[in-house]
This record gives structure tokens, sequence and C-alpha cells, in this order.
């Protein structure tokens, strides 16, 4: 077989990969030509913020850790004002989606660098998409602006991540891999580091679901999340992200259990349509020919949600999502059918498992 004409555009990243790899994030600050550093994260992760600060000392300008889900403007533009008055002349993101989201709204604005410290299997990090959420939905966009200059993945700051979290964040970033496979602008590069994402984080999410503490799969998952993101960098998004798009924007659902919970049925809803989809029974390494049936297998043997009334989204919403998702619809490999759709979005919200 013969391969096809493509274009690849490689994005610009430094990454510091490893153990104990926090332990350079000084000398990261120094290659980026930068004094004071603004530390990011949610009120949750204020502990982890902390340690970063203490790292840093003088050059920690202070942390501002109101990062929520899905990015609402205000927040951004708060974080920005915050920035700009203390003088800050980058800032640290440690934390998952949330946090990296707040930091590239920062940087689309000031053109403040960010150095990004994952501690989820997200893989925005990774990518020069950013998202915003303003009356009720959520716009999102690539500006090579947001990306990253630095990401140091360090094993050991995943490890108080909770198992379930784990799980559904691996999931998310499997969902990146999956839609790299059949993107309008898809390539063989892209589909060979998606390919080995999924595996990477399917291995890995399976023994941390059976120890939490074991690094090397905390460090598998890490890998694989950076090809994944990787993946959704380099591609244009489909049918799976606008209807995650949409759930979490305009009904506030969790971002990455909702992408877990809707991934199998975008799969199905476009693997007749899309051959290439064939790699994930390979990653996953079963022997059926169902993309959809092996990924709702995994997720379901892994204990994460499969219903969408789970995160309490109501039947009643279903309707207004499907015309939010085809209101404004991203390209897909098979064309999006309003009655389609909305079965597809039933699917979801049962939890039936794919054919």
């Amino acid at each position: 077989m013969s391969t096809p004409p493509f274009v690849y555009n490689g994005q610009p990243s430094r990454v510091i990969f490893g153990q104990g790899s926090l332990q350079q994030l000084e000398a990261e600050i120094d290659r980026l030509g930068a004094k004071r550093a603004l530390v990011l994260c949610t009120p949750e992760q204020r502990a982890q913020a902390e340690h970063i600060a203490q790292l840093l000392g003088d050059r920690a300008a202070d942390i501002f850790d109101k990062a929520v889900m899905h990015v609402p403007i205000e927040t951004a533009r708060e974080a920005r004002e915050v920035a700009r008055k203390l003088g800050a002349d980058c800032a640290v993101a440690i934390g998952g989606g949330s946090t990296t989201g707040l930091g590239k709204a920062i940087a689309m604005d000031s053109g403040l660098p960010i150095l990004a410290i994952p501690t989820t299997y997200a893989g925005s990090e990774m990518t020069p998409v950013y998202g915003l959420t303003e009356n009720g939905l959520k716009r999102t966009g690539k500006d090579p602006r947001v990306l990253p200059k630095t990401v140091i993945y360090d094993p050991e700051l995943t490890v108080s991540l909770p198992v379930d979290m784990s799980i559904t964040s691996g999931m998310n970033a499997i969902a990146h891999a999956a839609e790299g496979l059949y993107a309008q602008d898809g390539n063989p590069v892209m589909s060979l580091m998606a390919e080995e994402g999924i595996r990477a984080l399917a291995e890995g999410l399976k023994s941390i679901h059976k120890d939490p503490a074991d690094l090397a799969a905390r460090g598998d998952c890490l890998y694989g999340a950076w090809l994944c993101g990787t993946v959704l960098g380099n591609v244009g998004m489909a049918l799976h992200h606008k209807l995650c798009h949409t759930l979490g924007g305009s009904f506030n659902l969790p971002h990455a259990q909702t992408h877990t919970i809707v991934l199998p049925h975008a799969i199905a809803y476009n693997q007749s349509a899309a051959p290439a989809l064939s790699r994930i029974c390979r990653a996953l390494n079963v022997t059926h020919d169902s993309p959809a049936a092996a990924l709702f297998d995994l997720s379901s043997s892994l204990g994460a949600p499969t219903r969408l009334k789970d995160l309490g989204l109501t039947e009643a919403d279903l309707d207004r999502a499907t015309d939010i998702a085809l209101s404004n619809p991203y390209w897909n490999p098979r064309p999006i059918e309003a009655t389609a759709i909305r079965q597809l979005l039933q699917d979801a919200y049962d939890g039936v498992r794919p054919q």
C-alpha cells in the first residue's frame, strides 16, 4: 500500500520527562529568560502549587488558585490582570487541563510564556488548542501563542491522583489519539503516535487500577498522554470533541468523565467510515473488529463511568445538546445526521455497549 500525500507541521515544544524531573524547574525558567513566575492551580491543588512556589523562592510572584473546568472567560480575565499587576514574566501551570487551559488563556492575550507541569493525563500541555466558556457556550480554537514553552513530566506528581480520576483522565487522552486516526489533516506520523499512545495508556491504566502507587505505570500513562496530546496538537478535531465540548460548555459536565463516556459511541458512529480505527483494536490487543466495543470494554473493566445520566445530564437535555452540536459541526469522516447524533447521545446517556 502506498503512502498517501500529507502535510505535517511539527509543534515546537521542550519536554523534560522522568522521575524527579521537577527539580529542573528553576533551570527551565532560566532557559525562558524569566524572573517572576505566577503559579497557577485549582483550589484543590493549592498544596502542590505551594510546593512549586517554595522551590522557586523569591522567583514566585504569587499563586493564583482559581482555575476551574472549561475556563470561564471571567476567570481568564482575572488571572491576566493579576499577572499584569504582579509584573509576572512567565506562568507555571501545575495540574490538569483546567489549569493548563487557564495558562493558555493568559498567554493568548499577554504573550506570557507558560511552563506546564501536568499532574493528570489530559494532554492539553502539548496542544495549541484553547477553550473559553462565555454565556454558557464553549468556544475553542488554535493559536501557536498558547502552546506551553516547556513541559515537565514527573510521574511522582501523579501518584496522588485518585484511581477514578486517573482512569477518566487517561481515557480522555485516548480520545485525542482515537480522533487523530481519522482526522481530515491526519498523517502516518500522527497515526503511529496515536496507536503507541493508546497502547501505553491502556497498559498503564490497567496497572494503576491494580496498584495506584505503581510509578512505572504512572510513567507509562504520562508517556501515553504526551503522545496523545501531541496528536491532538497536530490534527483537527471531529465529532467526538464537538459533542464533549457541547456537553461540557453548555451543561457543565465534568470534562474527563464526559470524554470517557462519549468516546465509544463517537467511534461507533465513525468506524464504518474510518478503516484506520482498526489500529485501536491492535493497540488494545483485542481480536474482535469493533474498536468502539473494545474502548467500551476497556473503560468498563477499569470501573469508569459509562452513562451520561450518572453525570447529572437529564434525558430532556439530549434534544438541546443535539441542536447545539449540529449548529456549528466540526468536520467528520461520516456525514453528520441529526437523527443518528440524537441516538448516539441516547446510547451514551443509557450506557449501551456499542455493537
